[in-house]
């Protein structure tokens, strides 16, 4: 039996709470995915996660990464202790 396409659309809406959740859900998936076990549209709706989950994952380094860029050109002003 199809899914409802609400269903379809919470799987992929929810967004993860930090990087290192995102990351965790990632690597069940991909255990769930590798397992062979999951019946197709399951399948189906764990890649559709794990791409998202990816973009979020991907994201966030890139923010850190600009973050770490800003630092080491010393755009911040150093911190001095008087």
């Amino acid at each position: 039996m199809p899914r409802s396409p609400a269903a379809a659309s919470k799987v992929v809406a929810d967004t993860p709470v930090s990087y290192e959740d995102a990351l965790a859900e990632l690597d069940r998936l991909l255990v769930a995915m590798e397992g062979g076990q999951l019946p197709l549209d399951s399948l189906l709706e764990s890649y559709q996660r794990g791409a998202v989950l990816l973009e979020f994952c991907r994201s966030k380094l890139q923010a850190v990464e600009q973050q770490v860029k800003v630092l080491e050109e010393g755009q911040l002003k150093p911190w001095t202790t008087t």
